[in-house]
């Protein structure tokens, strides 16, 4: 009877640990497919900012709930709205008068005489394609005169655009001074006092910027903050937040009414149909809380900002009906298709929806974003605008009647962007549409129809992924795949190349906007290793046809097809030879054992042994060269990069094997065999192995060991894990090991691959629980970083990137090394 309960309390703490999955993010996934099409929540509370965009942009969506009458927010807040006094010219090209010589007397002020400056237009910086007057000196100052005849200002705010240090003056007062840099445009609220320095009729706005390195940039403008529309709105009191791989859900509280709220983006990777389909679900389960019925009525505000880069475009918007759903759709009038690229940039192509079951119980409609929630307050359930800018597509679901039986009702948010990547000079669209014969409309009414078979396969899958994680793992270890699974594959896109082969593009998020980079490829690599293996072959694909054609002269791999989203070709001013090779070589041979077939590497042979004799002459001691870790600056005879290089030169004997290459196999295995022996002399560091050959007083992570273990080389005895993870217990800072003696920042996906070296649980747990504590502690909010701070848990930088797919190495290796 003892054993029974034992094992029934067993049983019950298993459920509940599954069932309860992460609670805690530094930013909360809502909506999820790729790398423009991502919503997120900045706050452990739903209601309490505006939602963002990933690059941490305001992408409005508003949720409120009425019950009998009253009215609750329980998603976003209200963005602050604004009134240009003064465009800047994102809006409307302005001119004005500058020097790039030092002025004499008062150059700010009114009365000053500025008829023998040069006259010019803004923006004025040394970007050549978008400069409208070209500024490649130190310094410039700026007079811009502007007439003014309506002084009923709410809250004066200055527009502003500076690289670098800069100081601005109204009518000679100075207004606003700072060093440093931005890198778009800052809001910065003025004092109260400085809206009474503008004058009716002519004032002047002066402006002096000092370049002191790098590129050069100015353009400047007023707006008025516009007094907060006055309501009697009230927050509904959020209850809990739980995140699991495809889905965040939360749970609120109201007078009489409990309200669940589920966001679905259903990233099933065994099935690309619904995989790659643009669209998520917010579900919405309404029941009493007090045994009483109440009517109840949701509303979703959702803001046209999502469909561009900056709020000041002009977007058109409509609704119609389509296989029985009622649809609000929104985009830019210019659609500038592929046209930008870069890093910080959001789309301003293709078209958002809205869509819900067209009945009577749904009503949906188009608004100013500032007149959405008066509209749902008052019942004004009607079209009001149709073009504009800052747009909001509202939806009202009428739940009726609702008592103690959960009712439950859904909305999709979709995204079609016409053509996703530049390739090679051809405009590809995305993977759902690459027939040419599916349409956005058909891809909302399938995903309505499979809303129940979705959800299902969602939950099964949230289950089974977070109990192999935990058995692998542990609970700390299971919260952290479950925060990176809907993040890593976001960083994506799912394509079809013109020959038919499959492309999974990344983008290097908030680091340089490269596309399909192969350093980025890599540490991702195990989540989808588990998963589909075929989105790896998707990863590498672009690089092999690059790498094998006459465009890319070289015998080592590229680093980058270009700037995301224009894949023609490397546009990093680098390579990094033994990187890139490595990564290419290891990979492939993680597809081969990920499929249980060499037919990956048999395509792609002839470049795999141009890549392998590449290693096995400079790869063993490698020279001044950039790693993956390329922020921390060249480094010469690395030991890590070392063990790539020879962990890789493995891997190729091993695919020569699995080929029948005999000979080759046995030539590249006995090499990689006698520089691994070579590598313990040349990094033997007593207690340790050192960062660089010859340096015994510098270490690092070891993390490129892992493939070692995984793929089963058995090049490296044991014995130097067991050494490496004993040191590394005892350099941990409270937020994790740092990457090397150098610094004490860290990269949270080598340290989950490191403490995959270690041959117990306890040692695992001891690594990986400074990084959960980084994870759920961190001051920088913001979807997972991989750069951070080990001593305070502050982002270095990074953010929302695929590299976290990384996190399910432990998970690879339980699945691969029994």
């Amino acid at each position: 009877m003892k054993k029974t309960l034992l094992l029934l309390a067993a049983f019950i703490l298993l459920a509940a640990q599954l069932n309860a999955q992460a609670t805690k993010a530094p930013a909360y996934p809502l909506i999820t497919h790729n790398t423009y099409f991502s919503i997120w929540s900045f706050g452990d509370t739903l209601n309490a900012s505006p939602t963002k965009h990933w690059t941490g942009k305001d992408q409005p969506l508003i949720g409120l709930i009425k019950v009998d009458g009253a009215t609750y927010r329980f998603m976003g807040k209200e963005p602050l709205y604004y009134k240009t006094l003064i465009p800047a010219a994102d809006e409307a090209q302005w001119q004005a008068a500058y020097t790039e010589t030092e002025p004499s007397g008062d150059w700010t002020g009114i009365s000053y005489d500025d008829s023998k400056w040069n006259k010019g237009s803004a923006p004025f910086t040394d970007d050549k394609q978008v400069a409208q007057t070209l500024w490649t000196s130190k310094d410039i100052w700026v007079r811009r005169k502007f007439n003014f005849y309506n002084t009923d200002i709410n809250k004066l705010v200055l527009k502003l655009y500076h690289d670098d240090n800069v100081e601005v003056y109204l009518n000679g007062e100075k207004i606003y001074n700072t060093t440093g840099w931005t890198s778009d445009f800052k809001l910065i609220p003025l004092k109260e006092k400085i809206k009474n320095k503008i004058k009716q009729g002519e004032n002047v706005l002066a402006i002096h910027v000092a370049n002191t390195a790098g590129g050069s940039y100015l353009d400047a403008g007023l707006v008025d903050e516009v007094k907060p529309w006055a309501s009697d709105i009230l927050l509904a009191k959020q209850k809990s937040v739980v995140v699991n791989a495809t889905q965040t859900i939360y749970n609120f509280k109201c007078v009489g009414i409990d309200l669940e709220v589920t966001f679905t983006s259903p990233l099933l990777m065994n099935d690309l149909d619904v995989f790659s389909r643009p669209v998520s679900y917010i579900s919405y389960k309404v029941k009493a809380n007090d045994g009483r019925n109440h009517d109840v009525k949701v509303f979703l505000a959702a803001s046209s900002d999502i469909a561009v880069n900056i709020p000041s475009q002009e977007v058109s918007a409509k609704k119609y009906t389509a296989s029985g759903l009622s649809v609000l759709k929104a985009g830019t009038t210019a659609q500038p298709v592929l046209k930008k690229k870069g890093d910080d940039l959001r789309i301003d192509w293709g078209y958002m929806y809205v869509a819900a079951p067209n009945s009577k119980n749904t009503v949906q409609y188009i608004t100013p974003e500032n007149e959405a929630l008066g509209s749902f307050l008052s019942k004004k359930y009607t079209s009001t605008a149709s073009k504009g800018k800052q747009l909001s597509l509202n939806t009202v679901l009428n739940f009726s009647s609702v008592g103690t039986s959960p009712v439950e009702k859904s909305v999709e948010i979709g995204y079609d962007d016409l053509y996703s990547v530049q390739y090679f000079g051809q405009n590809l669209k995305p993977w759902w549409k690459a027939d040419g014969k599916e349409t956005i409309e058909k891809e909302l009414s399938r995903a309505a129809a499979d809303y129940s078979s979705v959800l299902k396969k969602c939950d099964s899958f949230n289950k089974s992924m977070y109990a192999d994680a935990l058995k692998s793992g542990g609970k700390h270890y299971a919260d952290l795949c479950v925060l990176a699974y809907r993040q890593s594959i976001a960083a994506h896109q799912l394509l079809k190349s013109p020959k038919g082969e499959l492309l999974f593009l990344s983008k290097e998020n908030f680091s340089n906007g490269s596309i399909n980079t192969v350093d980025v490829t890599y540490p991702s690599a195990p989540l989808y290793l588990i998963y589909n293996p075929h989105l790896l072959e998707g990863m590498l694909n672009g690089i092999f046809q690059y790498c094998e054609s006459s465009a890319w002269p070289h015998n080592f791999a590229a680093h980058d097809l270009g700037t995301y989203p224009v894949a023609n070709g490397q546009t990093y001013g680098e390579n990094m030879p033994v990187e890139e090779s490595g990564n290419m070589i290891i990979l492939t041979a993680a597809i081969v054992k990920a499929e249980g077939n060499a037919n990956y590497a048999k395509k792609h042979w002839k470049t795999l042994t141009k890549w392998a004799a590449y290693l096995s002459i400079n790869g063993i001691d490698p020279g001044n060269q950039l790693c993956t870790d390329d922020f921390a600056g060249h480094l010469a005879r690395n030991a890590n990069l070392s063990v790539k290089a020879i962990v890789a030169l493995g891997a190729y004997a091993d695919m020569a094997n699995k080929l029948g290459k005999k000979a080759v196999a046995k030539n590249y295995r006995n090499f990689a065999l006698a520089a691994a022996g070579k590598w313990q002399s040349l990094a033997q560091a007593g207690d340790h192995y050192s960062l660089v050959f010859g340096s015994k007083d510098s270490w690092s992570q070891k993390y490129n060991l892992v493939w070692d273990k995984v793929l089963g080389l058995q090049l490296f005895p044991p014995a130097i894990y067991k050494t490496e993870i004993n040191y590394y217990l005892n350099k941990q800072n409270t937020f994790g090991l740092p990457l090397d003696s150098r610094k004490t920042y860290t990269k949270s996906d080598w340290i989950l691959w490191t403490a995959t070296l270690a041959d117990n649980p306890k040692d695992f747990k001891a690594l990986i629980d400074p990084v959960y504590k980084y994870a759920t502690e961190t001051p920088t909010r913001v979807p997972l970083s991989d750069w951070h701070e080990t001593t305070d848990g502050k982002m270095v930088g990074f953010q929302s990137r695929s590299v976290v797919g990384g996190y399910f190495m432990k998970l690879l290796k339980t699945k691969w090394v029994k």
